[in-house]
């Protein structure tokens, strides 16, 4: 991940930590899903995302969650390192793993961050 991204990316999950802390598990999640927009193209922090996500669906017994982000924690860095990723996809069990997505707030330009609006 670029440097000048990685603030960005660690930003989004702090905020999620600080809300999940607060059992605000709404907030947290859409904090979750935004650093997993800002890290799916690159292997680790994809990778990242989605065990925190997991471990999301673990804390508040999601079964659903937990089932979904298994095959996505596998599979997600390997998909950002051949660069086969769906760009804009949240990552959550709620999501198609390989449904593209409009990227609220992010603007992607030849499949990277150019511009982050937070």
């Amino acid at each position: 991940m670029p440097d000048k991204l990685k603030p960005f990316f660690l930003h989004e999950l702090k905020i999620a930590d600080n809300y999940f802390e607060n059992k605000d598990y709404k907030t947290s999640w859409f904090h979750l899903e935004r650093a997993h927009i800002i890290g799916q193209p690159y292997p680790y922090h994809h990778t990242l995302v989605h065990w925190k996500m997991l471990l999301f669906g673990i804390k508040i017994k999601d079964l659903r969650e937990i089932i979904g982000q298994i095959p996505r924690l596998i599979v997600g860095g390997v998909k950002s390192f051949v660069g086969e990723i769906p760009i804009g996809n949240t990552g959550g069990a709620n999501m198609p793993p390989l449904k593209s997505m409009e990227i609220p707030g992010i603007v992607f330009q030849k499949n990277s961050l150019t511009s982050l609006r937070i």
